[in-house]
């Protein structure tokens, strides 16, 4: 196989060596800064392409929908939002069963929240709607306020106690639209003070181990509706592990109707899917597999009647037409506020986070604090219509797009189509059996369920990354979803701050006939340079790692700084009694002989006390220690502490301590935290390694020829 050479390009830099001082003449830097007030003036000042500006910024809409080409786009985004609000139908009402509300308000949350996204969210392709994690969350808060249990009614016609269905779906959607509605103003308030940079909590690692976690709980919450019993409700700790012990108590009072219909369900739904998959290139649309199989489960139902012959538990009354608005109830508000936050964080992760797929894949831009207004006024305005909280949904979105979606109209479109849904046609699904949603689901997680190949990949290319996923999911799945949640971004935090108090110690060395350093354990080639210590860390330097950071320069030098300092303070007093015996001797000397000079013996006593000088430095010290600060990208007041004690130290036994690499921010950080002073100034700052090299070796030959002159004076 032929090796293609590497194209060799002439480099050549000729130019002085130039510390910080330097550069800040050369360069004239300013010193203005603009005031407090000054900042909030220009903020406040407004004018016409401004106020346009803000305007498109806040509804964007008006900036792309002008634009809108009916030739290139409007087929594509009619498929696309025909396909997709088909796929709303049954995922709408299946995942209204993990919300623990009624079907027809899955259909409702398909509707409203859409149409509000279509005017003010910026990415061209996620389907927003229904989302499984979102949803099971919200089932957690509807079922812990509004449980079984207080609803509780006497029946005269078994004489014992039954559950009042009807006044606990109520309250339960009352819960479900506080819980939005909350959750709701928080995007919006996160929002408008610009606080999108909350999803980098929130890395790939994390967010897809909780999915993963928290489809365990999809799945462990539908259990009930596959076998036709009924577990009691857990909360708290442990709840999922509690649940799984409960239905396996139950099993014995299985439904064999209700397991024939769940077996069937899935069976063939991923037969269909699997034939989807294969024939997916030469199909112009998928097959709509969901809607197939809920009108198929319907019309079974219907004719065999599955709920009064075998007891398989339906939907149940589907009113038509849409509900009227009403205000959450405030009282509720006071119960919720955890939940909904974790549920705004949760939701806005999720979209935000494919919404960047797309668009890094589309060519165009998605605002992420516009992102968490669009979201949070889906929200909020869907609580009012009794809708619970959304998302953007991973299937839905591959099917958007890959039916030719291009722009939000497609979502609009699909919101259409469940309004006609839900107008006409809702009804003929109240004999759908709630296994066959919950059928639905279950092959709608198998995505998530291949998101378990991630620790292999994750073993290999960064463990770290595998112990945030798999401490995530664990986390997940062992407490609630929004409890997890907390739990595994604060594991990630820590994992950051154990990065940063762990980092790796290298002393540089140069690559011959370049400006060029590495680390001089990893190259054969890297030579250190006589009589220079360069030292770098690779974490930023803060009150975690300060003490560590002087302990590896330390070791990695081979300098004892509290050994040299008492070999020096020996040496100092020895030269001192040294001294005073010589000025004693040339006292005595001086009374016998006093036809000699005044000036002998002075000159005597300097010639002694030169020698002295020679016998304190250490030939085995370095002359200079070169901190090499660019992985640090911010100081605080301990690290300059640190660097201000390493300078002193160092200095005390006669080693130079220069500092190279510094960040504009983090000369800043010097000057702020009193760095600098009479004995230190910026000439001790240089922009590169190289530049500290030369400054050091040209340093190091002037004292050497000092000191040859010295010598060469007193001997």
């Amino acid at each position: 196989m032929a090796m293609t050479e590497r194209r060799r390009v002439g480099y050549s830099v000729q130019r002085e060596v130039l510390d910080e001082e330097s550069v800040d003449k050369i360069a004239e830097k300013s010193d203005t800064k603009k005031s407090l007030s000054e900042k909030v003036k220009e903020s406040m000042r407004c004018s016409g392409p401004r106020a346009k500006s803000c305007l498109l910024g806040c509804i964007p809409l008006f900036a792309w929908l002008p634009r809108y080409s009916i030739r290139d786009n409007a087929i594509g985004d009619l498929v696309s939002g025909i396909s997709v609000g088909i796929m709303q139908l049954p995922q709408g009402m299946a995942y209204a069963l993990l919300a623990a509300v009624p079907p027809v308000f899955g259909l409702y949350s398909s509707f409203y929240p859409i149409l509000v996204y279509f005017i003010f969210g910026t990415s061209k392709h996620i389907s927003v709607g229904t989302y499984a994690v979102m949803s099971v969350m919200i089932g957690g808060v509807t079922e812990r306020i509004a449980p079984d249990a207080n609803f509780m009614i006497w029946d005269n016609v078994t004489n014992g106690t039954i559950v009042d269905i009807i006044a606990r779906d109520a309250e339960r959607v009352r819960v479900a639209a506080a819980v939005t509605f909350m959750s709701g103003l928080f995007q919006i308030l996160l929002g408008l003070v610009q606080f999108g940079f909350v999803v980098t909590y929130l890395s790939e690692p994390l967010v897809r181990g909780y999915t993963t976690g928290a489809a365990i709980h999809v799945i462990v919450s539908q259990l009930k509706y596959t076998f036709g019993i009924g577990p009691n409700r857990y909360s708290g700790p442990f709840a999922l592990i509690y649940t799984v012990i409960d239905v396996c108590y139950l099993i014995p009072d299985t439904n064999i109707g209700t397991l024939v219909v769940s077996i069937v369900s899935i069976v063939g739904l991923i037969i269909v899917k699997e034939l989807n998959t294969f024939l997916g290139k030469r199909l112009p649309v998928p097959i709509p597999v969901e809607l197939l199989a809920i009108i198929i489960a319907t019309i079974i139902s219907w004719q065999v009647n599955l709920e009064e012959k075998y007891g398989v538990d339906v939907v149940g009354l589907i009113p038509s037409g849409l509900q009227p608005p009403v205000f959450p109830k405030t009282a509720l508000f006071g119960q919720v506020i955890g939940d909904a936050f974790a549920l705004s964080v949760v939701g806005y992760g999720i979209a935000i986070s494919l919404g960047r797929i797309f668009a890094l894949k589309y060519g165009y831009k998605v605002d992420s604090n516009q992102e968490l207004i669009a979201l949070g006024l889906s929200n909020s305005i869907g609580g009012v219509f009794q809708c619970f909280a959304v998302s953007c949904s991973m299937s839905r979105t591959m099917v958007q797009e890959s039916t030719g979606g291009k722009t939000q109209v497609a979502g609009a479109l699909s919101a259409i189509v469940i309004l006609f849904i839900t107008l006409w046609i809702g009804a003929l699904f109240e004999d759908l059996p709630k296994a066959m949603l919950a059928a639905i689901i279950y092959v709608n997680l198998h995505g998530m369920m291949k998101q378990f190949m991630d620790i292999p990949a994750l073993w290999r290319s960064n463990r770290v990354d595998m112990v945030v996923w798999v401490a995530t999911f664990i986390l997940t799945v062992l407490f609630n979803p929004d409890m997890g949640l907390a739990a595994s971004i604060g594991f990630a935090m820590l994992t950051v701050i154990f990065r940063t108090q762990l980092p790796k110690y290298s002393l540089l060395g140069q690559i011959p006939d370049t400006d060029i350093y590495r680390p001089v354990e990893e190259y054969n080639q890297v030579r250190q340079i006589p009589g220079l210590v360069i030292f770098r860390s690779s974490a930023t330097l803060y009150f975690a790692n300060a003490e560590m950071y002087q302990d590896a320069l330390s070791e990695k030098s081979g300098i004892d700084i509290t050994k040299s300092l008492s070999a020096k303070k020996k040496l100092e007093a020895k030269k001192k009694r040294h001294e005073k015996k010589e000025a004693k001797k040339a006292k005595k000397a001086a009374k016998k002989r006093k036809q000699e000079t005044e000036g002998e013996p002075e000159k005597e006593e300097q010639r002694d006390i030169a020698i002295t000088e020679v016998d304190i430095q250490d030939p085995t010290l370095p002359r200079a220690i070169i901190l090499d600060l660019c992985p640090v990208n911010f100081l605080d007041t301990v690290g300059v502490k640190a660097l201000r004690n390493i300078q002193k130290d160092y200095g005390d036994i006669g080693i130079q301590v220069v500092l190279s690499g510094c960040q504009s921010g983090v000369v800043e950080n010097l000057e702020k935290g009193g760095f600098f002073g009479d004995k230190v100034t910026k000439s001790c700052l240089f922009n590169s390694v190289h530049d500290a090299v030369l400054h050091c070796q040209s340093a190091n030959s002037q004292t050497e020829s000092q000191d040859e002159e010295i010598t060469a004076t007193h001997f």
